[in-house]
């Protein structure tokens, strides 16, 4: 072979080689979110370098070059219609200009940071009170969390008269963190001469970096008095998925408010960087690397699969949007919105009676208050991975754009959420909710006759249910979160979870490198890859109004009930005995297996014809409890969790069940706090509070990406109708499909 030959064979692999490279690197790009006049907290980061902006989730690295994205709705021209409605764009620029010239805020605009925006919802009795066309809207308010020169600070402001007035600030714990240094935290680290030193030494390249900030929890005095974050760093090199090439051991200490490293431990010298083989899960880096296979016809039965179009009736898909929040469907109406904190919140929820065509209320309000994820490993690296996602980062923050025909089907309606950048200027987390109708093949009722009676009956009728949806990507995982409302007054809430694994780097890659029994904390998922074990809990507040606002609280116990002798050839039955929870104390449920018992919401006052009070019942599911020491601190900040049912009396200012202030809280304003003052709540306007649980020990088929894995919760009508509500619903037949004609061609 001649030189020359040997010379153009080199210039060819350099140049696929520097292809890769760009393709690699253009994968991971985060979106430029709003384009907005206002200046980022880090433009001089990218200016520097840096393709983080301040809207963009987690994981930020260096920058690369990419196409500008479109602009989404601006939402400039919106109004309320409804006093529920969220904040406007342009009453978010009026509560920005009102608490830009609040004294003190006034002296130095500049240095205040708005944490949370939000509507200050009217009192329950004028929400109730309003109707549409009849009513104007009551005074619209909003609630602020704020921080000016190191201090909180929690402000009602008028939209209309102008005023700012101060109110209650928690006594420990920090407000929700921005989006804006979220993005900032990653990059504070390189800053550190000695940061970017142990990087080398681990023989990463600092442009394969990848950081997140992670919250530490709170364990102990040394971690009051500043902002505290821990920032951990992973290899993107050769993949996306850079969360399962985690630089093990490395945790960097930093002053989330001066933005300087404090201290840096790295206790993971010696373990080995996972390769980044088998870990992408992008389907066009599988196209690539599988070429033609697919095409050739070689690929498995379930990878040809491919979801049903999910067509609504030829009339038209049965879902009512109006005026942007409120939702109509099959005898249902309430008010659904996107929230910065909650993700989803729906109000207002009732359903129409079918005998008396009336509109009756179930549910007033409805929202994840708060989540808890609690890792398995007490090592250095991994004690204080202890997150409250809502309270911590924002669940709403973390919604990302919905995509068309896989998270929703192609007739979904989707609805945009509004929110606050540091700075006080509005943005728009376009498509964050869709609502459809769904029909999965279920069967909403039937009965077939045995030939037995002579009687040819064959009866059966679809459920077909309206589901409202949206997800949440807090950095690795997926939350899946459904609110789904049935044709027979059922309304079923439901977390799914996706995503990807919080992994640990480790110097195994089989299990026979293990000591014997070995406690890993974990799985072994792939060479030098554990799958740490974790908990998830998801705290719901459900505000309750069955039939009105005053409503009880009911505990149906059952037991085995012995025969007397000669009674009966039975030895025992079971028997179910009400008990009415006249306080908070009374209504904490702990589910046991052995110890079977209803947990009933009813209307004393309201009585079916035959005389039963008309309620909802509780349906659990997703029953895994806490095995936290409850004197653990982050038990202690998790303390909602300790049961799976807490029944308190509405107070507005009870939302958030790890306390409005939950970064770095000590837990001395959870759900368990406000529960044990044991206050009265028979024939109380009521809220409910039911924690879904999932103890997840990690598998190999998690690896690199998880299937959904999913558990829900019914609020189910019990006595509410006076028979079955959908026994007038009409069957299916050939008449009502659609007719689908082949298109012409030239």
């Amino acid at each position: 072979m001649d030189h020359s030959t040997s010379l153009l064979r080199l210039i060819f692999l350099a140049l696929g080689a520097a292809l890769v490279l760009l393709v690699v690197r253009s994968a991971f790009h985060l979106p430029r979110g709003i384009d907005t006049p206002t200046t980022s907290l880090f433009d001089a980061a990218a200016a520097a370098g840096s393709s983080c902006t301040r809207f963009a989730p987690w994981g930020c690295r260096q920058a690369d070059q990419t196409k500008p994205k479109p602009k989404p709705p601006s939402h400039e021209n919106d109004v309320p219609c409804h006093p529920l409605d969220p904040l406007t764009v342009g009453e978010i620029n009026r509560a920005r200009e009102l608490l830009r010239a609040h004294p003190p805020f006034a002296s130095s605009p500049s240095s205040l940071f708005v944490h949370s925006l939000a509507l200050d919802e009217p009192e329950k009795a004028v929400v109730l009170g309003w109707r549409k066309g009849a009513d104007p809207l009551p005074p619209r308010r909003a609630v602020a969390v704020v921080r000016f020169r190191g201090e909180a600070f929690v402000l009602a402001v008028d939209l209309a008269g102008g005023a700012v007035t101060p109110l209650p600030v928690p006594a420990s714990g920090y407000p929700t963190m921005t989006m804006d240094e979220q993005v900032s935290l990653c990059f504070a680290p390189f800053a550190d001469p000695a940061f970017n030193a142990t990087i080398r030494r681990r023989g990463v390249r600092l442009s394969d970096v990848a950081c997140l900030p992670i919250s530490l929890g709170w364990y102990g005095p040394t971690e009051e008095n500043r902002r505290l974050i821990k920032v951990q760093c992973f290899s993107a090199e050769g993949t996306a998925n850079f969360y399962m090439r985690p630089i093990e051991g490395l945790t960097v200490l930093v002053d989330m408010d001066i933005k300087q490293v404090i201290h840096i431990s790295d206790r993971g010298t010696g373990i080995p960087i996972p390769a980044a083989a088998n870990t992408d899960y992008r389907y066009a880096r599988h196209m690539q690397e599988e070429g033609n296979r697919a095409s050739n016809g070689a690929g498995l039965g379930f990878q040809k699969v491919r979801a049903p179009s999910m067509e609504p009736a030829p009339s038209g898909p049965g879902v009512e949007l109006v005026d942007g929040h409120t939702v109509r469907w099959s005898g249902w109406e309430l008010h659904l919105k996107a929230d910065a904190r909650a993700g989803m919140v729906v109000s207002r929820a009732r359903v129409q009676d079918p005998g008396t065509g009336a509109h009756r209320e179930v549910l007033y309000k409805g929202m994840a208050s708060e989540l808890f994820v609690p890792y398995m490993d007490p090592s250095e690296a991994w004690y204080f991975k202890t997150y409250m996602d809502a309270g911590e980062y924002g669940f709403g923050l973390q919604a990302m754009p919905l995509v068309p025909l896989n998270d929703c089907p192609r007739h979904a309606r989707y609805l945009d959420g509004v929110f606050v950048a540091a700075d006080g200027r509005p943005y728009v987390r376009e498509n964050m909710i869709c609502v459809f109708e769904r029909y999965a093949g279920d069967v909403a009722w039937r009965h077939s006759e045995s030939p037995i009676t002579g009687m040819d009956i064959r009866e059966s009728r679809p459920k077909v249910t309206l589901v409202a949806r949206m997800v949440a990507s807090v950095a690795n995982y997926d939350y899946i979160m459904d609110w789904e409302f049935q044709m027979d007054g059922l309304i079923r809430i439901k977390v799914g979870l996706s995503g990807i694994l919080m992994v640990k780097g480790t110097a195994y890659s089989h299990l026979r490198q293990a000591r014997e029994n070995e406690d890993m904390h974990g799985t072994l998922l792939s060479e030098n890859v554990i799958g740490v074990i974790h908990d998830h809990f998801v705290t719901f507040r459900l505000d309750m109004d069955v039939d009105g606002a005053d409503n009880s609280f009911v505990r149906v116990e059952m037991a085995r009930q012995d025969t007397a002798p000669g009674e009966s050839p039975r030895k025992s039955y079971l028997k179910a005995t009400r008990r009415v929870a006249r306080t908070e104390k009374d209504a904490q449920v702990r589910l046991k297996l052995y110890e079977p018992a209803e947990f009933h919401v009813i209307n004393p006052a309201k009585k079916t014809r035959v005389g039963n009070p008309v309620g909802y019942k509780v349906v659990p599911a997703g029953t895994a409890a806490s095995l936290l020491d409850p004197e653990d601190p982050p038990q202690m900040r998790g303390a909602f969790t300790n049961n799976q049912i807490w029944v308190t009396p509405y107070n507005k200012t009870e939302e958030w069940a790890g306390g409005l202030f939950v970064y770095q809280s000590k837990g001395e304003d959870t759900l368990a706090t406000w529960a044990d003052r044991d206050r009265p709540i028979e024939n109380r306007d009521l809220v409910l509070w039911y924690t879904l649980g999932f103890h997840h020990i990690p598998c190999q088929e998690d690896f690199p990406i998880m299937p959904t894995v999913s558990s829900g919760f019914d609020l189910k009508p019990f006595n509410f109708f006076e028979s079955n509500p959908i026994l007038m619903q009409q069957p299916t037949k050939n008449d009502d499909l659609p007719v689908c004609a082949a298109a012409t061609t030239a």
